[in-house]
């Protein structure tokens, strides 16, 4: 994967801990907790597809168990003739919401850059999560089934959950500058694995009661974390009165802790002669436009390889259990909790290796040596036997090589592009930026989980890891 550039020194590592302060602290663990509770409610759809399908598809009838409800409404809610069809309308929803996931942060990165990043995260969780309670809990409460609505549903949650990453990742932009981004970043976009966790412990707990409590609990508990960052979120170093990046006393340090791991040294001279932010006399930085932030030296070709990346990513994130599931018959609820192994490795991945970009100053070949040995751990794991302990060690070192990269997209280069020279180091431009590349990565995975679907029906789950690897490989190109 070809990057735009060489990368700049940075001197200013030593101002990692020296303008670490308790607001820092505070805000890395709202904008950390806001991600994971959103992840938790999207986690817990993909963790009980398994007892969902089962609802929407007919059982053989079992003469020694009572008749538990009426005829009528016990065929009102098959949906489907079989299980096949109900997985690939399960496949389909993912797509749907995808989708509309990924038009919503191209729009969600432009509001966030314009409103308030506080009352627009806090209004997505917490509608989000009606939205969820309303798909999985009421519709089974009422005995209500209808494709349709399901679809509708699901295009509004993912146009609510789209307002999540654009929002947090400015925030972090707007405290923490590049000394020891990959590191402080790699840690922090952990958030989406803790969240998958988190999504499928409550999942796995409750699922023997219905499905329809799953996603009870990780709605309310969504809901409540929304109350919280409305509340409790600072979103700049300015409204309590601390110096914003770039401000500091320390200018030379904190310029040069603003630019991003992808500078040409060569070319520093003509950059400072160009901006696509032009010197405003106002104190306000204004924000960019949707074209100025594509012509950004990077976005574009980090939207495009975080569309195939994601795509795989996503598709272990989607369908991951109800692979243990179905290809292994394992029940459902272990199926959900050996799924975190997955998690766990993503978040040692995007950790360690956000500190060795740090330490090599270059993000890239951290990247690209990853993504090879991605494609051996995809192959190993299409091939892991019917042993748990076996399956776990190898999904989390997959875990490792493809969530580690795909987190330090996200996240660490979002922020180093949406804050480098060419915007003078302007902040409105981080949520911008972070929804165009997330976006185009969620376009990626919404055709992806689509075509998981297809292919897995008709070719099976081998040719489904193929796939996969066809994807990564596409990125070393």
């Amino acid at each position: 994967m070809a990057v735009p550039g060489s990368l700049r020194r940075q001197p200013a590592n030593r101002g990692l801990v020296s303008h670490c302060t308790h607001h820092h602290i505070v805000v890395f663990l709202l904008t950390f907790f806001s991600y994971s509770l959103l992840h938790a409610s999207r986690k817990t759809f993909s963790n009980v597809k398994v007892s969902i399908s089962s609802q929407w598809t007919p059982s053989c009838p079992n003469s020694s168990a009572p008749e538990l409800r009426p005829y009528e409404l016990w065929n009102s809610s098959h949906l489907f003739p079989n299980a096949e069809e109900a997985t690939l309308f399960l496949g389909t929803l993912d797509t749907i919401f995808l989708f509309s996931y990924a038009v919503g942060l191209f729009v969600s990165g432009i509001v966030g850059d314009r409103l308030n990043l506080r009352w627009v995260l806090s209004f997505g969780m917490c509608s989000s999560a009606l939205v969820v309670f309303f798909f999985g809990t009421l519709t089974e409460w009422l005995h209500f089934y209808n494709k349709w609505f399901y679809c509708c549903l699901w295009v509004v949650n993912g146009l609510l959950q789209s307002t999540g990453w654009p929002c947090v990742v400015a925030v972090m932009g707007n405290w923490f500058g590049k000394a020891g981004r990959g590191f402080v970043f790699g840690l922090w976009s952990a958030c989406a694995s803790v969240g998958n966790i988190l999504g499928a412990f409550l999942a796995s707990c409750v699922l023997k009661y219905g499905y329809e409590y799953a996603f009870l609990v990780t709605a309310s508990v969504q809901f409540a974390g929304g109350i919280v960052v409305f509340f409790g979120l600072l979103t700049s170093p300015k409204e309590v009165g601390l110096p914003e990046l770039g401000a500091d006393e320390d200018g030379s340090v904190e310029e040069d802790a603003n630019r991003p791991l992808m500078g040409n040294d060569d070319a520093d001279d003509d950059d400072r002669n160009y901006s696509i932010q032009a010197t405003d006399t106002d104190s306000q930085p204004k924000a960019i436009g949707f074209v100025q932030a594509c012509c950004l030296p990077g976005v574009v070709l980090y939207s495009l390889a975080y569309a195939c990346l994601k795509l795989v990513n996503y598709s272990f994130f989607f369908w991951l259990p109800f692979y243990l599931s179905n290809n292994f018959g394992w029940k459902e609820a272990e199926a959900d909790q050996l799924s975190i192994w997955y998690d766990v490795g993503g978040i040692i991945g995007g950790t360690i290796q956000g500190l060795i970009s740090d330490v090599l100053q270059k993000r890239a070949p951290v990247l690209a040596i990853s993504l090879v040995f991605a494609v051996g751990s995809l192959f190993g794991y299409s091939r892991s036997p019917n042993s748990k302990p076996i399956n776990a060690l190898i999904m989390a070192i997959t875990g490792f090589f493809i969530g580690g990269p795909s987190n330090m997209i996200s996240s660490a280069i979002s922020a180093d592009l949406g804050r480098q020279d060419l915007v003078k180091g302007s902040s409105e431009a981080l949520a911008t930026v972070t929804g165009i590349v997330d976006g185009t990565g969620s376009i990626g995975a919404a055709v992806g989980q689509y075509l998981v679907s297809l292919i897995q029906e008709n070719l099976g789950w081998m040719w489904v890891f193929y796939f996969f690897i066809l994807m990564v490989r596409n990125l070393l190109v």
